[in-house]
């Protein structure tokens, strides 16, 4: 299987500017630049579709843990917090934030050893190279 995307840029890092195509067109065109990535501009920037992509990966992940484990999983949240350190320009870390409903079944211990194992485990957490932290909140 694969997945493509498409990126288009045209002039100088500060002044040029670009579009991003993804194969779903879920992105189509979608416009990013220097103030997308570095500022408050419209648009989107490659850390923040990593950031994305993960939350999504590491969120189903989870469900499917869970399911594995005979469970049915309710509510589940993530917001993924990308550190860019601009100084050096590299990315220096990634924080997992989930939130839970409560299953029936499953205690808060559990269900913490389950996230832990999808943060290791989930594709886009085994593609990157940074440390990925964790922080559950589940009632």
């Amino acid at each position: 299987m694969k997945r493509t995307a498409h990126a288009h840029w045209n002039g100088t890092l500060q002044e040029g500017k670009g579009e991003i195509t993804t194969q779903s067109t879920t992105l189509n065109n979608t416009q990013y630049s220097f103030k997308t990535r570095f500022a408050d501009g419209v648009g989107t920037n490659p850390e923040e579709l990593i950031a994305a992509a993960h939350a999504g990966c590491f969120t189903m992940a989870v469900g499917a843990a869970l399911s594995q484990a005979g469970f049915k999983p309710n509510d589940l949240t993530t917001d993924a917090i990308l550190d860019l350190d601009m100084a050096s320009l590299s990315i220096t870390g990634i924080h997992l934030d989930l939130k839970a409903s409560a299953i029936e079944g499953v205690s808060e211990e559990k269900f913490k050893e389950v996230a832990e194992g999808a943060k290791a485990n989930c594709i886009i957490s085994k593609a990157l190279s940074v440390p990925i932290t964790l922080s559950v909140l589940y009632a």
